[in-house]
């Protein structure tokens, strides 16, 4: 039995030139497409602490933690506080008596008004 050809050999290798290009081609317009527009993107510019899961604990009725009377986990369940800024807030306390407000927890060193206005709606100083 004779096998029949339908092209020959460089029609063949024409045949293979042209889907490596088309192949090429459709791989650069796919890479390429269109680009993301800037409303595709959802910015966030509240600072969160990584890894720090909430501490269980007393906490007051509005989910609020007293800078007075918290633990360092409790402090570092606030976003951006991790275990140097807790110590710090703690020593704080420690030296200089309670918190009278909580814009006091700016004098701790560390935290900035940025840090404060994150953690702001989340402490309090009253029991």
């Amino acid at each position: 039995m004779k096998l029949r050809v339908f092209f020959t050999k460089s029609e063949y290798g024409s045949l293979i030139l042209t889907v490596v290009f088309l192949l090429v081609i459709s791989g650069v317009f796919w890479r390429v497409g269109p680009k993301p527009s800037s409303a595709d993107y959802t910015v966030t510019t509240e600072r969160t602490a990584v890894g720090v899961t909430p501490a269980a604990g007393p906490e007051t009725a509005a989910g609020q933690v007293n800078l007075n009377t918290a633990s360092a986990e409790e402090l570092q369940s606030l976003p951006g506080i991790g275990e140097v800024l807790a110590a710090r807030i703690i020593e704080y306390r420690e030296q200089s008596g309670p918190f009278a407000c909580p814009e006091e927890l700016m004098a701790v060193k560390g935290i900035g008004e940025s840090l404060f206005d994150a953690v702001s709606g989340r402490i309090t100083t009253e029991e």
